[in-house]
């Protein structure tokens, strides 16, 4: 295609689903910067992390009973005649299971961006009815309201998982068939396969109202995405490392993969819209994408652990994991996470149940080679990465660095145990009758102490220390991270020095 950098967006409406996370929070801004004259961004949730992103400078949030209006307002708090054509539109509290909540946000829309998704990771991935719900059930309903309001451009985020189940795929490319949808291992790849064969299939529908205009479609194939404030897998995998529980990496050096930067997708998503446009040169009213899937990746297949989660730990600090887990093993494992999940099934959404450590499907995207080339994409989109691995990686460390400097710093939940059972085990002996068990702690207590008020005594002295060590580290903290400076407190009042070195550690570096 040769076309200009905003062809097809300004001026134009856009809605985008899922426009709250990570990917359509970008996606939105990039639309917005390059002049499109409204997006809408749909979404269950009512504001997220990238909410003040979106808010921007003079932006403000109207409230309505189920709509949050983001507008750009004038100097006089009012819309002025020449602002009022470039608005961010957030639908609050909406849901794309709810066939109505679609239309409304598709009134007037000429392009959609369908990325609203459920299953991806963690407890999602085992709850399969929710997962059908949102990325079948929902698909089918913005197909609908695209179908009703006349929108002329839907461009769909699926996945690799489509035509990827745990068969090592080398170089693979669009002529792959879909993977036997009987023989996926998750329901978010089942699911996303049904939902986008859907939008293909679809393609080239008139509108309901006016049978002039066609609704041309297309699906994104994106590979693993990492940047700064990706939500998915990241924050999930550094939370195990700063636990240390990241014991393991899974298969061997010559397992590799695709990663795509955050930068490059939202590129990649910006030509598919222009590539469903029916009035490219020597196209003849045809689109060059319409009914098309494409692969996007960064175009450097790599190893994993290799590159993004050794480099990322040290950077960060975290201990890299030494021991090298067999994929049949890591399969193993990972079966027996999937049947714990599964016992625990109606109490997922509970804050209370950890997510599992690790399920089948994520195995395979780790620990089986599957990586695809863009050549479709560059020849026919016109897509080519313009943020290299190594530029991608850089800012996505830096990110974390500066996240982990905001938060609170600890040790690992081995030494939370030691010091916890510690602590106990000496006020136990020293305040507590020798009931049962007790008498097993107060007999070695009493070998090592030999009284009972020595015991007393150590105990007391130790509580004298965790509180000073607290306060000094509250003082402190006042000083180099005044926002985490409670946390600090309680954290040090319960494991004393092993919290407080890392607070000297800030306050050195």
């Amino acid at each position: 295609m040769h076309l200009s950098a905003n062809e097809g967006i300004e001026g134009v409406r856009f809605a985008v689903t899922g426009g709250q996370g990570f990917v359509g929070a970008a996606l939105c801004l990039e639309l917005l910067r390059r002049g499109a004259r409204e997006v809408r961004s749909l979404d269950l949730r009512a504001s997220s992390t990238w909410s003040q992103q979106l808010l921007g400078s003079g932006v403000r949030l109207f409230q309505g009973p189920r709509v949050a209006l983001l507008v750009f307002l004038g100097s006089d708090g009012c819309i002025t005649e020449s602002e009022s054509s470039r608005f961010c539109f957030t639908v609050a509290d909406r849901d794309i299971r709810k066939k109505d909540d679609v239309g409304r946000a598709f009134s007037g829309v000429d392009c959609v961006f369908h990325l609203a998704s459920y299953g991806m990771s963690g407890k999602e991935m085992v709850q399969t009815g929710r997962a059908d719900e949102v990325n079948i059930n929902g698909t089918c309903n913005v197909l609908d309201a695209c179908h009703e309001h006349g929108v002329r451009r839907l461009v769909y985020v699926s996945t690799y998982n489509v035509v990827f189940g745990g068969k090592p795929i080398v170089n693979g490319n669009e002529a792959l068939p879909y993977f036997p949808i009987e023989d996926h291992v998750d329901a978010y790849g089942r699911s996303k396969s049904v939902a986008e064969q859907l939008v293909l299939k679809s393609n080239g529908r008139p509108a309901k109202n006016d049978k002039s205009t066609c609704l041309y479609t297309c699906a994104i194939r994106p590979a693993a995405i990492y940047g700064p404030g990706e939500e998915r897998h990241l924050p999930r995998i550094l939370s195990l490392a700063k636990l240390g529980l990241a014991f393991f990496k899974i298969g061997g050096a010559d397992i590799k993969t695709d990663w795509v930067y955050i930068d490059n997708l939202v590129l990649a998503l910006i030509l598919a819209s222009m590539g469903l446009l029916d009035d490219i040169p020597n196209r003849k009213g045809t689109p060059v994408a319409a009914g098309q899937a494409y692969f996007i990746c960064d175009g450097s297949p790599c190893n994993t652990f290799e590159f993004i989660i050794s480099p990322l730990f040290r950077s960060l600090g975290y201990a890299v994991p030494r021991v090298t887990l067999d994929t049949s093993v890591a399969l193993s494992i990972s079966r027996f996470f999937l049947f714990m999940s599964t016992l625990f099934y109606p109490w997922l959404d509970s804050k209370w149940i950890p997510p599992p450590l690790i399920l089948p499907a994520e195995v395979y995207k780790i620990g089986v080679t599957h990586y695809f080339s863009f050549l479709k994409a560059r020849e026919e989109l016109g897509y080519v990465p313009m943020v290299s691995p190594r530029e991608g990686l850089a800012a996505t460390m830096s990110y974390w660095q500066e996240r982990k400097r905001r938060e609170l710093d600890g040790p690992t939940i081995f030494t939370w145990l030691a010091v916890t059972v510690g602590m106990l085990a000496v006020f136990s002996a020293a305040c507590l009758p020798p009931v049962g068990p007790l008498k097993w702690v107060l007999d070695i207590h009493l070998f090592v102490f030999r009284s009972t008020l020595v015991i007393r005594l150590v105990f007391a002295t130790a509580v004298a220390l965790h509180f000073g060590e607290a306060v000094y580290a509250w003082f402190l903290a006042k000083k180099v991270d005044p926002r985490n400076a409670t946390g600090w407190f309680w954290q040090t009042f319960a494991l004393g020095f092993f919290s407080l070195r890392y607070l000297l550690k800030r306050a050195r570096g």
